[in-house]
């Protein structure tokens, strides 16, 4: 009989702190993206059965009367989706309120690049396909894929200023939010008017919870998924549920700071006084008492909105978007793949990522800067900007969920999957190529004044 040996202390150890690096890393989700996407193209090129049959499962819930019925691919776009939009609106309310595009004289640059990375993608999409019915794919190229955009940007290091890494942010979210307010608008079925009506008195509970002081996590929840149900049944997309959420969770605190500071010192040294002995394996009843009461001040003074941006932060990035890319992105190179290469639809998809993105972005802040509407931030060359510009070209997850909306025809769908894919790509080795030859002073001393001008 053999022993099993036993895996030292210090290997585990290693291992746990090696795979800590690697999830707070900023291009960790990009490259579980990656690898998702990989997975979801070879698995739907050699098991096709298995992969479509999978995702084409229909899955029933029903509570009484009441019931849902839709393809498993469905329940990850309309129902884990919501949650990936969720942080989107909670992360745009952010940057409204506190971050870059609050300050007026700042965000006219990434909103003027913005603007230019949506509509000069659009126009060359249509250039194509303008009076056909893949005309409705105007949308995809508009979008960014913000996460997988700053992860290959990342990738470059020091190399890239702090200001670009904050310039192309505050743009993706700009970006994010024209491609709700275009699903929202222009790719919705045959609105009902009840349910739609329902939505709407939800969204006014949820709005007059907030000017109340109601922060409880459980209010927005109930109601959230009440919206949600709501938003489904009236014919807009149910992700939309996700950003209305998002706009009423409070951003005030439930605890002010310096009561917070008074409060929290009471309790710890309470916590000190009535410490057991260093030898004791059990803490006593006023020890944990002080602990249930510090973790409640600690949920208290943060306000609902962090809370909720950051615990599902990391949820949305590792595990909700690789799901939706391994349901979405594969495709099978049969035919239509084939025929994708010369479609009109792919092509113009490219066309928008790789080149209507970075000549949209470069132009609009050009035109801003030149008219003296907006400013280039210091160590922030134009050539940053067209590097910038070429990673917006990065559509990916958005994109897909677009074309998703945009298209029935399956034929349409895989040619804008091909196009969607292709052109992220080149948009990605463009985007480094231009900003690895990018002058960047590299001394320590400008690297501190670059963060401090930022």
């Amino acid at each position: 009989m053999t022993t099993r040996k036993k895996i030292p202390s210090e290997v585990l150890n290693q291992t746990r702190n090696r795979f800590n690096r690697f999830f707070k890393a900023e291009a960790s989700s990009s490259i579980i993206l990656l690898i998702t996407t990989i997975t979801a193209l070879i698995w739907a090129n050699t098991y096709t059965q298995s992969y479509f049959g999978i995702w084409n499962t229909i899955i029933n819930i029903s509570v009484g009367k009441f019931g849902l019925s839709k393809p498993l691919t469905h329940w990850v776009n309309d129902g884990l989706m919501a949650f990936f939009f969720l942080v989107i609106g909670l992360e745009i309310k952010r940057e409204f309120m506190v971050g870059e595009l609050s300050k007026r004289n700042e965000a006219v640059l990434p909103f003027s690049a913005a603007i230019g990375g949506m509509l000069v993608p659009a126009v060359f999409y249509l250039i194509l396909n303008q009076g056909t019915i893949a005309a409705k794919g105007w949308g995809v190229p508009m979008a960014t894929d913000i996460a997988f955009s700053l992860g290959i940007l990342s990738l470059l290091g020091a190399k890239i200023p702090l200001c670009l890494k904050v310039f192309l942010t505050a743009t993706a979210i700009v970006d994010d939010l024209g491609a709700i307010l275009i699903i929202a608008i222009f790719y919705t079925d045959q609105l009902k008017l009840v349910p739609l009506l329902v939505a709407g008195l939800i969204v006014l509970a949820l709005i007059l919870s907030n000017r109340r002081g109601l922060s409880r996590p459980s209010v927005y929840m109930v109601l959230g998924v009440a919206l949600w149900l709501a938003v489904l049944k009236s014919g807009l997309h149910a992700t939309i549920a996700g950003v209305l959420l998002a706009a009423t969770v409070p951003a005030r605190t439930r605890l002010d700071p310096q009561v917070f500071i008074t409060e929290s010192l009471t309790i710890l040294e309470s916590f000190q006084q009535s410490a057991p002995p260093d030898d004791s394996k059990f803490l006593n009843k006023v020890c944990l008492n002080a602990i249930s009461n510090l973790e409640e001040n600690c949920a208290r003074v943060e306000p609902l909105i962090q809370r909720w941006e950051r615990e599902l932060h990391e949820v949305v990035a590792y595990a909700i978007v690789p799901v939706f890319a391994l349901v979405n992105a594969g495709v099978h190179i049969g035919d239509a793949g084939i025929q994708a290469l010369t479609s009109r639809v792919s092509l113009g998809i490219i066309l928008g990522l790789a080149l209507g993105k970075p000549v949209g972005i470069f132009l609009f802040s050009w035109l801003a800067v030149k008219l003296k509407i907006a400013r280039l931030p210091a160590n922030m060359t134009f050539r940053h900007l067209l590097g910038a510009g070429c990673l917006a070209g990065i559509g990916f997850t958005m994109s897909i969920f677009v074309s998703g909306l945009a298209f029935v025809d399956p034929n349409y769908i895989t040619y804008s999957k091909v196009g969607i894919i292709i052109g992220s790509i080149i948009s990605g080795i463009a985007g480094i190529s231009i900003l690895r030859t990018a002058e960047v002073k590299q001394n320590q001393a400008n690297l501190v004044q670059i963060k401090e001008t930022c």
